[in-house]
This record gives C-alpha cells, sequence and structure tokens, in this order.
C-alpha cells in the first residue's frame, strides 16, 4: 500500500467513529457529579468510555459507567490542581490546547461534512454499481486426499479406479488437516489455493477426479471436483462497513483536497517538503 493510501486509511479507520464534543447538545445532559464545584455531565462519562482500557468494553453497563465516572473525576481533581500550578499557563500547555481545538474543529467538519451525509441510499448505490453488478467468478467445491509421494497417490487412485468411495479414502490415508472431513474444502475460487493444485481442480468437471496426483509445496494431492457453480456476491448486510468506509474515504479526500486548494501552505524542512509534495500528488492522482 502506497503511502498516501496508508495515511488515509488510517484516518478514516480512526476518526471515522470519534465522539466529538457537543454532539449531544440538543438532548438532555444531566450534571452527574461535581468536582470542587465543576460540574461533570452525563455527555463526559460518554467521551471517558470512549477513552477506557479495550477490557473495560467487558464490563457491564453499569460498572463501565462508574469506571467512567471514577476517570473523570481524577481527570478534573488533577486539573484542578494544575490550574493551582498555574500548568495552563505555559507555552508547551498553550501549543497542546491549540492542537487540541484544531483537531476537534477537524473532526467536527469530518463528521458533518463526510459521516453524516452518507445514506443508506448511497451504500446501496455504490454496492449495486461496484459489488453485485461484478460479473461472477466461478467456483467449486473440491476434495483432495494428501500425500507423502507420489506413488503413494497413485496406489490412492487406482484404489478410486477400482470403486473406493473418495471421502473414506481421504479419512483413511489424507496426512492432510481436512482428512476428517473426507478431504473436504468447500467452495474457492480461483486464487484462494495454490496454482498448482487449483490449476487442476478448475478443469475438472462436477463427481471428476484428476487421474494424474497433482505435486505443490504441501505434497502430492489427489483432487476430485463435488460441485461448480457462479459465486454469489456478498450481500449488501455482509459489505455496508466496508463499503460505508471506502465513500467516506472517498468523501474525505474531495473535502480535504478542495481546502487544501483554498488555503496556502509553506512546508519549510525540505526533506519533509519533498517527501509531503510525493504523498499530496499521489493523492492527487486517486
Amino acid at each position: 500500500m502506497r503511502l498516501s493510501q496508508l495515511v488515509a486509511t488510517l484516518f478514516v479507520s480512526s476518526v471515522a467513529f470519534l465522539p466529538i464534543a457537543g454532539q449531544a447538545a440538543d438532548e438532555a445532559d444531566p450534571v452527574v457529579a461535581t468536582v470542587a464545584g465543576v460540574e461533570i455531565h452525563e455527555s463526559e462519562l460518554t467521551l471517558a468510555e470512549g477513552d477506557l482500557d479495550p477490557q473495560f468494553a467487558r464490563l457491564p453497563d453499569q460498572q463501565r459507567r462508574v469506571a467512567a465516572l471514577a476517570a473523570v473525576i481524577d481527570i478534573k481533581t488533577l486539573a484542578r490542581k494544575a490550574e493551582a500550578e498555574e500548568l495552563d499557563q505555559t507555552d508547551e500547555f498553550k501549543r497542546l490546547m491549540a492542537f487540541q481545538r484544531d483537531r476537534a474543529l477537524h473532526n467536527a467538519i469530518f463528521k458533518s461534512a463526510v459521516v453524516d451525509p452518507v445514506s443508506d441510499a448511497d451504500l446501496k448505490a455504490r454496492y449495486e454499481k461496484e459489488i453485485a453488478a461484478v460479473p461472477a467468478d466461478e467456483e467449486v467445491s473440491a476434495r483432495h486426499i494428501l500425500l507423502e509421494t507420489e506413488d503413494a497417490a497413485k496406489a490412492v487412485i487406482a484404489e478410486l479406479e477400482s470403486g473406493k468411495d473418495f471421502a473414506e479414502l481421504a479419512k483413511e490415508k489424507s496426512t492432510g488437516p481436512s482428512a476428517a472431513q473426507g478431504g473436504d474444502l468447500g467452495f474457492f475460487t480461483k486464487g484462494r489455493m495454490v496454482p498448482e493444485f487449483e490449476a487442476v481442480a478448475f478443469t475438472l468437471e462436477a463427481g471428476e477426479y484428476a487421474k494424474e496426483p497433482v505435486k505443490t509445496q504441501f505434497g502430492w494431492h489427489v483432487i476430485k471436483v463435488e460441485e461448480r457453480r457462479e459465486a454469489s456476491p456478498p450481500a449488501f448486510e455482509e459489505v455496508s462497513d466496508q463499503v460505508r468506509q471506502v465513500v467516506m474515504r472517498e468523501r474525505y479526500g474531495e473535502l480535504i483536497r478542495a481546502a487544501r486548494g483554498e488555503t496556502e501552505i509553506n512546508v519549510l524542512d525540505p526533506e519533509l517538503k519533498e517527501a509531503y509534495d510525493a504523498v499530496s500528488q499521489q493523492q492527487q492522482q486517486e
């Protein structure tokens, strides 16, 4: 993946569903506690829950809420102490607050201009155009018997010629992990198996087994195809989240390119400028 794609992917995946301060402004936001007279609102607990260690996600709702409250109380208690020591007056703190403000505004416009406008109709239209309408790939359902030597594989083929059941032979003789399932590999499309294996599998008709063993990096295979069919595209419900990510990534790209075009940007470090310009150029081409 190119750097420009990585930047966009990391951004969308990390920002798309960030809680944004003030998102509950139109809803009741009761005070749940106070610290030195400073109110703690329900919305702050919601924000704090998003910052809790992932292990807290497994807690019952009330315990998770208590953990969030404890975190907010600790934050506000130490914040008052930091104010008393005038730590909020340092240049470092002011730079941090300026960055946090910009990031919050950035997230706010991301939500209003990218996340919120994406409708189910948008997602379904993209799905129908780029997934459902794509010509179906062929897939096969196959079994195999994996053996260590060519001679052993040829001996199995001879047993098949005499009328032995493929699945039973697989259970008895295969050294592969699918032996217990009678060598069943399920359905697969091209590109899912090693080239030598699929080159033979996709030439066989349903119910046919290969008359010669196939050598791969895993050993010698005797292959049988049980069924051939066209692979159905995934249902919309199965891929809607991925489609949403694609749509949002595209809209974010459009938003940021337009904003950059209206803004004077000067990168003063020569090496950093060269790298930044290269990434920007790639993004313009995508």
